[in-house]
């Protein structure tokens, strides 16, 4: 999933031996947490010692991964990890990464077939405000995969302009749901 970045090209970060990272992009200093939102977004950048020029990216992405993990909400669960581990020497090891490379982009295609599947299955149906609201919430449930990601409120992106309270939300389901029903009985 390797995109390149807006300018067409990779960014060179540089790393100093004192831990602090260079963007040579923006002449800036960065952090670990900006490298993440490069990544996020889709940025293709190369890590190297500012030293020896070795490319180092390898290291600070599992640096990365790392730190999220220790955030408190874990992407890896712990049989994973003992999986993986135990991988490493084994005859099988040259073979994981691919491996692991084709699942993500495969999980990835899902994640966007799906998410087209049920927009254009229920355009136009009475079930589209349904399926909006679900699909809300799927893109919510899929957010928590990306790492220290901030998945908007599905309520917050459904809401009607004006505040509308609880009761009168629950009127209009009510009314939707023996709308549907009627439609239904005539059906049947």
């Amino acid at each position: 999933m390797k995109k390149q970045n807006k300018a067409g090209g990779t960014v060179i970060i540089k790393k100093y031996a004192n831990r602090r990272l260079y963007n040579t992009e923006t002449s800036s200093y960065i952090t670990l947490d900006h490298l993440a939102t490069m990544t996020r977004e889709g940025r293709d950048f190369k890590v190297v010692d500012a030293k020896t020029e070795e490319d180092i990216t390898h290291n600070v992405l599992t640096q990365i991964i790392m730190e999220e993990e220790s955030r408190g909400q874990t992407m890896l669960p712990v049989n994973f990890l003992r999986q993986l581990i135990a991988m490493y020497g084994d005859s099988m090891q040259s073979m994981v990464p691919g491996y692991l490379e084709a699942s993500m982009d495969s999980f990835r295609r899902n994640q966007e077939q799906f998410k087209s599947a049920v927009e254009g299955a229920f355009a136009g149906s009475p079930f589209a405000e349904i399926a909006k609201r679900n699909l809300a919430m799927f893109e919510a449930a899929a957010a928590a995969f990306k790492p220290a990601s901030v998945a908007p409120a599905p309520a917050a992106a459904a809401a009607p302009s004006a505040p509308v309270s609880k009761d009168d939300e629950i009127a209009a389901l009510r009314a939707e749901l023996s709308r549907l029903q009627d439609k239904v009985e005539k059906l049947g």
